[in-house]
């Protein structure tokens, strides 16, 4: 899908418009071949820089030609996808790239509500002229977004906690592993992201405006605090899969031990009644209450057993 936008520099009226302008913002959502030339050839660009942006694995990192004065930033945003049990929490590259100065582009492998909310006009203070507050607002948009899905990663790990203490279920340990696995993700492409940040705002990449040096400093401080959160969660989840992991191997000891324990006082009627079974001479044989006899020897020698068991918690 390929979107272009521009703000007027005279009216500040923000609109979609179809022709490559100077001062536009051009918005690729995995885009197609034709897309990418026709983009390459109105701008003169490198396809390689799109195609960067549209790498999965792609890690977060600063890339400028040395002739030329296209600057690619790519950065880690956060996502969250249905999955077959629960949500899924990982992230996927999103690219920006400053064409001299003359356009700037962001391109991603599908739709985010980072881009989706400057699409919208969400954002204050947004002109797609000014690329370097273009630039600034996006990573300061994108670690709250971090902030907020974390918080509700906390809310559903604290969910699963409260079905697990009542019932051990499959599904919901499945899910914290789930969150787990989201937590990992997190940390490691907020850690990347501030590196960018950093070399960012150490003013050698892209030309430093005072008024916009507050936005990037936001979004470090931003960053900072989601990956500190995102390692708290992770070391509190980590502690509670291993809680649950010894909880569920204590009761299936526990059950294992009370199943061993029926097991031995079912055990003594049969065998008592195995004796008698036998084709031999036995005691009371001969008596008319032999059978009533044999019930109540196996009723007390069950009971006694049973007793002797309880004694060694052995049916807890």
């Amino acid at each position: 899908m390929l979107k272009i936008y521009n703000t007027d520099m005279t009216t500040n009226e923000f609109q979609e418009i179809k022709e490559f302008k100077k001062g536009a913002w051009i918005n690729l959502v995995n885009p197609s071949e034709n897309e990418i030339k026709k983009v390459c050839e109105n701008i003169n660009i490198q396809e390689d820089f799109i195609r960067y942006a549209l790498d999965y694995e792609e890690k977060a990192r600063i890339d400028k030609e040395d002739d030329d004065d296209t600057i690619l930033f790519v950065v880690d945003v956060p996502v969250k996808e249905k999955g077959e049990e629960s949500e899924v929490y990982s992230t996927m590259p999103l690219g920006m790239i400053v064409v001299r100065d003359d356009f700037f582009l962001t391109v991603s492998l599908r739709k985010n509500k980072i881009i989706e909310n400057f699409e919208k006009r969400k954002i204050k203070n947004f002109q797609t002229y000014k690329k370097t507050r273009f630039i600034f607002q996006i990573l300061y948009l994108n670690s709250s977004y971090y902030l907020n899905y974390l918080k509700q990663i906390n809310k559903e790990t604290e969910i699963a906690e409260y079905i697990l203490k009542n019932s051990m279920k499959n599904k919901e340990l499945l899910k914290l592993l789930t969150l787990e696995k989201g937590l990992v993700y997190f940390t490691t492409s907020l850690k990347s992201n501030e590196l960018v940040m950093e070399k960012t705002l150490r003013g050698k990449i892209i030309k430093l405006y005072e008024e916009d040096e507050d936005i990037l400093e936001d979004a470090i401080t931003e960053n900072r605090q989601a990956i500190e959160m995102a390692q708290i969660y992770r070391d509190i989840l980590n502690g509670t899969m291993d809680a649950y992991a010894s909880i569920i191997s204590n009761n299936l000891n526990g059950v294992m031990k009370f199943l061993t324990s029926i097991t031995i006082i079912m055990a003594v009627p049969t065998m008592i009644s195995s004796f008698w079974g036998m084709n031999v001479g036995l005691p009371f044989e001969k008596s008319p209450f032999g059978f009533v006899i044999m019930i109540i020897l196996s009723i007390l020698t069950t009971l006694g057993v049973t007793w002797w068991l309880k004694r060694k918690d052995m049916l807890d």
